[in-house]
């Protein structure tokens, strides 16, 4: 008979919750009489006073309420049993809180661990676990840093980023390639560390040199070109300086390779490039270089810059570059060639391709550009802050210049 019950209570166990499982145990015991409760306890596992308490519910008759518990049972909250402990808890966090303390969600730099230390040290016991309940009933969350700050904004702002989407949507429409320009960050060539994870072996991760600052090491300098329509860019390793005749040569290398056979119809282009760097907009190079590269191919190019502070809205930043820095994380980048095959197989589900090649050109800093040579570019500025905005003619036709003082 015992062992009936072992396999009945083995089989009902998985599938009652605490008030059906007791109250099983008393109606087996009521059932077999004297000696019930030790036999019910040994087949079950459960403790005597458990079968003795569902025994005594049973005799007083089966109430379906709903609960599974009696009401106030169940273990305490940390807040009676040890008084004062919320209140602890806020006084070792306030120094360290970020974030409007009257703000529904707040945050604190300390780990669950440290504030544990701290509450044991105030006379508190609480595990890390009751620590984060805690927490998060305060309104606390955890979170990691979010740039957006960007300094001083320039009033013209969001006018110019819905100058740029207007003009953009209207190459896109007319079937012209609209393009965005930027240089990533260099990086260096050899067994150095880089950022993030990738699987390895279980204790065989790949070893690299421990500093990253040597001299006379050399650098990869990645200058991209995004496509914003077609969805496809290219990107150049550079191998000497950044300077407004590489990121030129870039986006001819681009043309030559791709654009030209995207866009065989095409007489404009539009760029969109941040406002510093070697495609500023205060760069006298970037347009003389501008110019040749519009005269050689026989298109007059719209730049648009964004404004000062705003170069991560750069479409290349997030459409193209975030994608080619997770294909390479955890991976040390040892020579071009690695470095050429990660970009080139850098892809998304939304379809992205990237092609790449290594440019060995040299291209010495501190050239000056002169006068002559800034008043013989074709430049048109347009009526909205031609600082930022203007047109770079190939040639065929010359429109009136205006001031420039770039």
């Amino acid at each position: 008979m015992e062992s009936a019950l072992v396999e009945k209570f083995a089989t009902l166990r998985p599938v009652l919750d605490e008030r059906q499982w007791r109250l099983l145990l008393g109606a087996e015991a009521r059932a077999l009489g004297h000696g019930g409760i030790a036999v019910v306890a040994r087949a079950s596992g459960a403790a005597r006073s458990t079968v003795s308490i569902g025994l005594r519910e049973v005799r007083a008759g089966v109430v379906a309420d709903g609960r599974v518990r009696a009401p106030g049972g169940g273990r305490r909250p940390v807040s009676e049993v040890q008084p004062g402990v919320e209140q602890a808890l806020d006084e070792v966090i306030s120094p360290v809180t970020r974030g409007d303390p009257m703000s529904l969600l707040r945050w604190t730099s300390k780990s669950l661990r440290s504030l544990v230390k701290a509450l044991s040290a105030a006379g508190f016991t609480v595990s890390m676990r009751t620590v984060g309940r805690m927490l998060r009933r305060a309104g606390y969350r955890l979170h990691a840093v979010f740039k957006t700050t960007e300094g001083r904004q320039h009033p013209d702002r969001d006018a110019q980023f819905c100058y740029i989407d207007a003009l953009a949507r209207q190459f896109v429409d007319a079937g012209d390639p609209v393009v965005s320009l930027d240089c990533k960050k260099k990086e260096l060539v050899g067994e150095y560390a880089n950022k993030g994870r990738e699987y390895q072996p279980l204790g065989s991760p790949v070893k690299v040199n421990g500093h990253d600052f040597p001299a006379g090491v050399p650098k990869a300098i990645p200058y991209g070109v995004y496509d914003i329509g077609a969805d496809e860019g290219w990107v150049s390793v550079g191998v000497d300086h950044e300077t407004s005749a590489f990121a030129v040569n870039t986006l001819r290398t681009w043309w030559n390779h791709m654009g030209k056979a995207r866009y065989p119809k095409a007489k404009r282009l539009m760029l969109t490039a941040d406002g510093g760097g070697a495609n500023g907009y205060r760069r006298r190079a970037f347009k003389v270089e501008l110019a040749a590269f519009a005269a050689e191919t026989g298109l007059d190019v719209t730049v648009c810059h964004f404004p000062p502070g705003t170069s991560k809205w750069n479409k290349i930043e997030h459409k193209m570059f975030s994608f080619i820095s997770i294909n390479w994380r955890g991976r040390p980048l040892t020579d071009y060639q690695t470095i050429l095959e990660l970009i080139a197989h850098t892809t998304t589900e939304t379809g992205l391709t990237v092609s790449a090649c290594l440019d060995e050109g040299v291209y010495p800093t501190g050239v000056k550009v002169t006068d002559e040579q800034l008043t013989a570019v074709p430049f048109v500025p347009q009526d909205f802050h031609g600082e930022w905005n203007y047109v770079i003619g190939c040639g065929r036709t010359r429109k009136p210049r205006r001031s420039n003082k770039s």
